[in-house]
């Protein structure tokens, strides 16, 4: 299935978006370290702000590539975050969300951070990319590491999970424009 990304307008997030960060079901009990939830407010406030200061960004994934008669065929899967940027050092944490369900498991994480990863280096000019995730959560480290990225290093007991530790896993994608294939 071909998907692409645009940019999130305040009009998309609507009940079916803010439904896409509820956590009812457990699917995001690796989306946020920290714990933290999310509600309507939460969510526009977030989109706001990361356009007021050009930090961040977030995309909408949705199915179909390119533009067309079939507009009205289209079906949104999740959003795609790209930052905090670091202007400075031109860094950026990218992270995807498959927040409708129904495409869970089709390696549409994997497209949709593919796509980022390209969006953020030729658009944003980042230099590199880097995410945690937890070291129990093997369908991200799998989504990311297929679409190009690496391991660099595991932080251990970084994450406290129901009082247990749980490790880190520190991903990072290059630019090759910066970091040149030897």
């Amino acid at each position: 299935m071909d998907i692409r990304l645009r940019p999130v307008t305040r009009e998309d997030i609507d009940d079916e978006y803010v439904g896409w960060y509820r956590n009812d079901d457990g699917h995001l009990d690796y989306f946020t370290g920290s714990g933290r939830t999310f509600d309507r407010d939460t969510l526009v406030q977030d989109f706001a702000a990361g356009l007021e200061s050009g930090r961040w960004f977030y995309y909408l994934i949705e199915t179909g590539e390119g533009e067309g008669e079939r507009e009205r065929e289209r079906e949104r899967v999740g959003t795609l975050k790209i930052g905090p940027i670091d202007t400075r050092n031109k860094t950026a944490d990218l992270v995807a969300l498959v927040g409708n369900r129904k495409f869970l498991g089709q390696g549409l994480a994997t497209k949709a951070i593919a796509l980022g990863n390209r969006l953020a280096f030729e658009k944003y000019d980042i230099r590199r990319l880097q995410s945690g995730i937890f070291a129990t959560n093997i369908p991200a480290i799998k989504a990311y590491t297929r679409a190009g990225w690496v391991v660099e290093a595991t932080f251990s007991g970084f994450y406290l999970r129901d009082g247990e530790p749980v490790d880190r896993v520190c991903v990072a994608c290059f630019n090759p424009r910066y970091f040149p294939a030897e």
